[in-house]
């Protein structure tokens, strides 16, 4: 064979083209990440009102997580602790966490498929907690965390197809991470066992999503996130019901 007709090898460069920009049309204001850090906000601020923040009985009675009173039935607890937190710090670093991750994942999967792993992955964080510390716990970490191991999934499983420009914000979100664990170890109201449980739950979960930043959603798969949605809802429903009546 000659040696002009040699195939030519294909390298990372010449396959650069095919690959999808991450970042691209990113919106630096994503409204469900955005609308649910402000009502992070305000559940703060009716906490800090109402005085929660001032003693163990009224964070618990705010909504925290305890393993007695899940117990007792108090089930809704689940739901109502990842919309709490502890002090300032803890909502402030949880809140610039969220927007981060929230801004990539929302991007990622689209506004539907976001709530649905925001939402299991503070469930799934709750259930950790619950298992492997008696409470009281609070805190968005658990579904943030969530987010961070739906992200490592979706460019590990994708690292084909999507280039990534700016890698700093790995950087930022690892401080973080470090900074919340060490939090969970000598802080109040913080849990670790949320965090390892929202990481886990969002990873599994995130296996089951379809990248919108890859491929427009398949119309069949509507159906079923409808009804995600849907029990979701009605979780969420239950949750605030059974507080208000507590």
């Amino acid at each position: 064979m000659d040696q002009s007709e040699q195939p030519i090898r294909i390298t990372p460069a010449m396959l650069l083209s095919r690959r999808v920009d991450f970042e691209r049309r990113m919106r630096r204001t994503p409204p469900v990440t955005l609308a649910l850090v402000v009502v992070l906000g305000a559940i703060f601020a009716i906490e800090s009102a109402m005085g929660a923040l001032e003693s163990q009985r009224g964070i618990v009675a705010a909504g925290a997580l305890e393993r007695s009173a899940v117990a007792a039935g108090e089930y809704w607890r689940l739901m109502t602790a990842p919309f709490l937190h502890g002090g300032v710090d803890h909502f402030v670093s949880n809140a610039i966490a969220l927007f981060i991750l929230g801004m990539l994942c929302e991007h990622a999967f689209g506004r539907s498929q976001f709530v649905i792993l925001y939402l299991t992955s503070a469930l799934g964080g709750s259930l950790f907690s619950l298992m492997l510390s008696p409470g009281p716990s609070v805190g968005a970490s658990g579904a943030i965390f969530g987010l961070q191991g739906a992200a490592i999934v979706l460019f590990r499983r994708h690292r084909e197809r999507l280039l990534v420009r700016d890698r700093r914000i790995g950087f930022v979100l690892l401080v973080w991470a470090i900074y919340s664990i060490i939090s969970g170890f000598g802080t109040t109201y913080i849990d670790n066992g949320a965090h390892l449980g929202g990481a886990v739950t969002g990873a599994l979960v995130a296996r089951g999503l379809h990248p919108t930043v890859l491929d427009p959603l398949p119309p069949e798969r509507w159906p079923v996130i409808r009804r995600r949605l849907g029990v979701h809802a009605a979780l969420l429903a239950y949750a605030l019901i059974a507080w208000l009546l507590h």
